[in-house]
């Protein structure tokens, strides 16, 4: 082995355990650089179409997002506390009743009498919910103890983020000037289309929480779902969250309504759930976005497990979006550079809309 070889090698170990050991610092650069790209996005209108200056557009991108925050929370947080404190202390009971429904129901059917369903006792529903619960508490309860370390990390993110969205420009010829100016184009071409995925996946996604939450609400009301404003918010927020995300917030309000021993409305709550997903992506979003940021699903799923393996919570949030960078790097790196296939340089995962494929090869 050469002393070129040894040295580049050892200068990648020392890089990769320096990454390893500063995860959560990256992890926060991320999240400004997400936040900052939903900032420009609002001051990027502003100063096209209104002539705004940037710190005039950025500031009313603030504002207009503070004010927006505030006035949802004073009309949805009072019915929304409300109502998650009558679901947390009527829980018990609720799974006591769903209990019981699916042992009276397994008990019908002689392949399910000698199994856990058919006792009541055994608490399998109560398990299962513990269990998930736990999964929550563990990933979750480190952020809220750290107190003060989260005040920080949090202030953080924002003042990183304003300061990306007011000159964007110069941390991207930042991050330009140390690639080697031969690298320099690709480097260019690299930052340009991850700049370009990311918008569309932060619009894309607030536009798909904004209606899955509502849609949802709205559904669960006309069909007389307790703590319907409660799940309509819950079913916005896990949307960002692929596959598992439509998955819970679909059975989570259905669960609920077993206890009744109504099946036919928990059928209706099911399809409700499926409906708003399907009404979401085909028809509101195609009509709103240009583009979306498409990903392989088998792929997406793996990023979704892997990353709420290394960082819990926060890896299920930033999964997608950092999978998309990922395949953005490895499109105009490996596959345009490495491998030189550079016939067709389109960008790595953002497609028009109602276009849902991979890469080429």
């Amino acid at each position: 082995m050469s002393g070129a070889t040894f040295v580049a090698l050892f200068v990648a170990a020392l890089t990769i355990w320096f990454a390893v050991r500063v995860v959560e610092v990256l992890l926060l650069v991320f999240l400004a650089a997400l936040c900052a790209v939903y900032l420009s996005a609002i001051t990027d209108v502003l100063e096209r179409r209104f002539r705004f200056r940037r710190w005039l557009g950025l500031a009313t991108a603030v504002v207009a997002t503070l004010a927006a925050v505030a006035g949802i929370g004073a009309l949805l947080v009072p019915p929304v506390i409300e109502q998650t404190q009558a679901l947390v202390s009527g829980l018990p009971q609720t799974l006591t009743d769903i209990q019981t429904v699916v042992a009276r129901w397994a008990s019908q059917y002689p392949v399910l009498r000698q199994t856990d369903l058919a006792e009541p006792t055994r608490g399998l529903v109560a398990s299962l919910v513990d269990d998930a619960s736990s999964f929550l508490r563990g990933s979750i309860l480190p952020y809220v103890r750290a107190g003060g370390k989260l005040f920080i990390e949090g202030a953080s993110v924002i003042v990183m983020a304003l300061y990306i969205a007011v000159r964007p420009r110069m941390y991207r010829d930042g991050v330009l000037s140390l690639v080697a100016p031969k690298h320099r184009a690709v480097g260019a071409r690299v930052l340009d289309d991850a700049s370009a995925t990311l918008r569309a996946w932060v619009v894309g996604q607030l536009l798909a929480m904004l209606v899955l939450g509502v849609l949802t609400a709205l559904g669960l009301w006309a069909l007389g779902v307790p703590y319907w404003l409660a799940f309509g918010i819950f079913t916005g927020l896990v949307a960002v969250v692929p596959f598992f995300g439509t998955l819970v917030s679909t059975l989570l309000p259905a669960l609920f309504v077993v206890g009744t021993g109504d099946w036919l409305r928990v059928l209706a709550v099911i399809a409700l759930g499926v409906v708003v997903h399907v009404i979401e992506a085909n028809v509101v979003v195609p009509r709103i976005m240009e583009q979306r940021v498409a990903l392989p699903p088998v792929l997406t799923i793996a990023g979704v497990l892997i990353m709420g393996t290394l960082l819990g919570v926060v890896g299920l949030v930033v999964a997608v979006p950092v999978l998309a960078v990922a395949m953005v790097v490895l499109r105009h790196v490996v596959q345009a550079e490495v491998y030189g296939d550079a016939g067709h340089l389109e960008p790595a995962v953002l497609r028009a809309t109602g276009e849902h494929r991979s890469p080429r090869a």
